[in-house]
């Protein structure tokens, strides 16, 4: 073998070899000159721990480029392919790129056993291999097998290893491991069992079972994977266990009790190294057996500890998982846990409006039952068919808010029945709208004849829409910041980025639907949900802290600006990067419950928990799990990438994000911004989605969705979340009562700029940076959006003192236009 080990240097070879004999020279005369005596230590071990597999996805050429001439990467060995065109040689040759002792750049950001940057104790091959990948829509051939990359929008077919390549990683492997005596089985790895996130190299074609058969890596026993393959057919192992027992292994997975994107890519790097014919990222019986069969074999302490952690699992109350409702009542009658107060039994409530509602009942197996509305009589037919649903109109018997529900008398004695009644909706055609806001209107017309950009405003009272208007214009400015000779009017439909509102109707009713569900409680802590979320007190902060804003953050980090206070270490234009950052850099300004400080970082980690709890991006939890079944298709992130166009949407600043010009960084924006959110951090640190900001929406979707709030937490058929849920989170928080989870209350006019003066101290809501504000009133059965382009204006000021000339307007200070409609809404004027 070794007349076919071949090294690279791209040095000249004889300037080379003079300058290690001069090296060597001088090494002897220094030895020479210093009493050194050898006194040799037990307590030592090899550097060399790992040899990593990689292949190099493109031809030899092109990898000589890569590993060789370019300098970013490279590895200590390379193994060419025959028949592939650029190699010329007439036989298969192994190139050492890099000598052992030294440290070849191959595995990059990595994780096995404990250990990280694997640079450091590794050994990397790289072996020529072209995978064929291709763009989802490009697969054409139903008959071929494709494996999933790590980028969700690829598909990859492997081939197979060429045999005497496969016959050389032998070999070389073998003298490899006679040479680094700490390289044990479990250790001989691949680059994709290490970041498992990142890469899918050597893939499913390795033969990792001919290497372990030449004594080469680990392998498990068929018997052994059998026996767990019963055991856990019979009973499933949960994803935390499976988790744990990745980790136990060696990849570097954090146990989140979630089937998030994190374990998808490690059971698929799992699966190509030991079950290559079912590479799936599904957690199935027959891989998690393989797993535990490995564990016994090179970890039997590690794996009997698993399978008392399983059995104790089994026999633990299970989860009880909340069927979801389809109206504010759905319940069957008569109820199966009855008081021994016979008269409330068979009774409960309902919100409702005069005029409207629905009763939905579906008969189990009743000849007759007796149903009161505010205690007067349904009349159903008299004798009910067994298995029908009947639907009656409850228009006569409504009334405003709280309504009684009774069943009675329900034939034969054993019989049952459920009863439907949904969530009150939106009256959307009401004929008294505006009448009586001509003071808004007013005011908000002034401020447009002044210079004022544009609004729009729904006020919606006891079910009905009474106010629902446009002002201005959504863009009067163009790139230049030249006033358009045909400036885009405003309409009642036109999508606002509605910027921190996103706080409240994105994150908080995710936060909300998940406590609903049982699987978020906001009294653990964050690391609960996160354990990479630790650190510097990290582990100290609940999620109940981030909520109300009293974790201890400042109020943002400027990841985007390489210039932002903390430093160049905190610089981020990318969204894995800038989690990774926040999960554990970014540090604290003072101690948790010291202080309320409102916070930009609390609610990106907020958004990064529901996107591990549910393994969804946020974006594609809230719009299809919120959004849709509420029927709402302008509420969305991103919305140019979702079939919005410019017209359709308000424009915010005229000159990007530079401030007029007195603002720059890299890639900084300086066209008029319209369709992409105007926050920073969110636009180019989280590519547009993130918990703190990036929803845009329009006032009849936000109307929908405050509606869902008066009606305490559903609406029409749908239910978001549990009302006592939403208690929960509209209760002042004990420090500061302007304070609830994430929402902001009025709190007896302490937020009178927000709230106005005339709001009920338990009207809660939020404001946007773009010029944005909701109020909900339970007490008054009311609900407010104003949403505005009040930056879409031109910037006064000097270099560091500047403002928008919007915000000089009263529409766009929040708190005037809100106290005007509670003036109309509550004295008729």
């Amino acid at each position: 073998m070794n007349n076919r080990l071949f090294s690279f240097n791209s040095k000249n070879t004889k300037c080379s070899l003079v300058g290690q004999l001069f090296a060597c020279v001088l090494l002897l005369t220094s030895c020479s000159s210093l009493p050194i005596k050898s006194l040799p230590s037990h307590n030592y071990s090899e550097r060399i721990k790992f040899l990593v597999m990689h292949y190099t996805a493109i031809d030899y050429e092109k990898s000589v480029q890569a590993l060789v001439e370019k300098g970013h990467v490279s590895s200590h060995y390379l193994i060419p392919q025959t028949n592939d065109e650029t190699y010329t040689e007439n036989e298969l040759n192994i190139y050492q790129l890099v000598p052992e002792s030294q440290r070849a750049w191959h595995a990059g950001k990595s994780y096995w056993q404990g250990r990280t940057e694997l640079n450091d104790q590794s050994i990397g091959i790289e072996i020529v291999n072209v995978p064929q990948c291709r763009k989802l829509a490009q697969v054409a051939d139903e008959t071929t097998t494709y494996i999933r990359e790590n980028s969700e929008s690829k598909l990859c077919v492997f081939p197979d290893f060429d045999p005497k390549q496969v016959e050389l990683i032998i070999k070389l492997s073998q003298d490899i491991l006679k040479r680094n005596p700490d390289i044990l089985p479990t250790q001989i790895v691949g680059h994709s069992d290490i970041t498992p996130t990142r890469k899918n190299d050597p893939g499913p074609r390795f033969p990792w079972q001919q290497l372990y058969q030449a004594g080469i890596g680990a392998w498990y026993e068929t018997d052994t994977v059998d026996k767990f393959w019963q055991i856990f057919e019979q009973e499933k192992a949960n994803t935390g266990l499976i988790q744990a027992a990745l980790k136990s292994y060696g990849y570097g997975v954090v146990e989140t009790g979630e089937l998030d994107a994190q374990t998808l890519d490690t059971l698929s790097a799992f699966q190509m190294h030991f079950v290559p014919w079912k590479v799936t990222g599904q957690p199935d019986s027959k891989t998690v057996a393989t797993i535990f069969a490995l564990l016994e074999k090179y970890f039997p302490e590690k794996a009997t500890a698993l399978l008392k952690r399983y059995k104790s699992e089994l026999t633990a109350t299970p989860e009880v998982l909340l069927t979801q409702k389809r109206g504010q009542v759905d319940q069957r009658f008569p109820e199966m846990e009855r008081s021994t107060r016979a008269l409330v039994n068979d009774r409960t409530t309902f919100k409702s409006y005069r005029g409207s509602g629905d009763i939905i009942i579906d008969n189990n197996d009743a000849l007759s039952a007796d149903i009161y509305i505010n205690g007067q009589k349904i009349n159903i037919r008299e004798r009910m068919e067994i298995g029908e649903r009947y639907q009656y109109s409850l228009k006569r018997r409504t009334v405003n808010g709280v309504n009684t529900l009774k069943v009675d008398n329900i034939f034969p004695e054993d019989a049952s029945l459920n009863i439907i009644i949904p969530f009150p909706e939106l009256e959307f055609n009401s004929k008294k709208q505006d009448k009586r806001f001509i003071n808004v209107d007013k005011q908000i017309n002034a401020d447009i004849e002044h210079g004022f950009p544009g609004a729009a405003l729904m006020v919606i009272k006891d079910g009905k829409v009474i106010k629902n208007t446009a002002y201005g214009y959504a863009q009067k400015y163009g790139d230049g910041g030249e006033l358009l000779s045909s400036p885009l009017p405003m309409t009642t439909n036109t999508i606002f980025d509605i910027a921190s509102n996103t706080k409240m109707f994105a994150t908080n009713f995710a936060l909300m639907k998940l406590v609903s569900e049982g699987r978020l409680d906001t009294n653990k802590s964050l690391s609960y949900y996160l354990p990479d979320y630790s650190g510097s007190g990290r582990e100290t902060r609940r999620v109940k802290d981030l909520l109300t804003h009293s974790a201890g953050y400042g109020p943002q980090v400027r990841f985007f600006d390489e210039n932002n206070k903390l430093g160049k270490a905190f610089y981020s234009q990318n969204s894995d990067k800038t989690k990774q950052l926040i999960l554990t850099k970014v540090p604290f300004s003072m101690g948790r419950n010291t202080k309320h400080i409102y916070s930009d970082t609390d609610f990106m980690l907020l958004g990064m928990l529901i996107e591990r709890i549910t393994g969804k991006s946020l974006d594609q939890y809230c719009e299809f799990d919120i959004y849709q079944p509420l029927d709402l298709h302008n509420t969305l992130f991103n919305p140019l990438t979702k079939g919005k166009n410019k017209k359709q949407i308000a424009a915010t600043e005229i000159h990007g994000t530079t401030r007029g010009g007195r603002v720059d960084f890299d890639n900084v924006r300086r066209y008029v911004l319209q369709g992409e959110v105007h926050d920073e951090k969110a636009f180019h640190s989280f590519s547009g989605v993130a918990g703190h900001a990036g929803v845009f929406s329009t006032t009849s979707d936000i109307a929908v969705l405050m509606q869902t709030l008066l009606n305490r937490g559903g609406y029409g058929s749908t239910q978001v979340f549990d009302q006592s849920v939403l208690d929960q989170f509209i209760k002042p928080a004990d420090t500061d009562g302007s304070y609830g989870l994430g929402w902001r209350r009025n709190n007896n006019g302490a937020l009178k700029w927000h709230f106005g003066p005339y709001a009920s101290p338990s009207a809660y809501g939020h404001t946007g940076w773009t010029g944005t504000v909701t109020v909900i009133d339970p007490e008054h059965d009311l609900a407010i959006v104003l949403l505005t382009n009040a930056r879409h204006s031109l910037v006064e000021g000097d270099e560091t003192h500047y403002t928008f000339k919007g915000k000089a307007f009263e529409t766009g200070k929040y708190g005037s236009i809100i106290s005007l409609v509670y003036e109309a809404v509550l004295t008729g004027k």
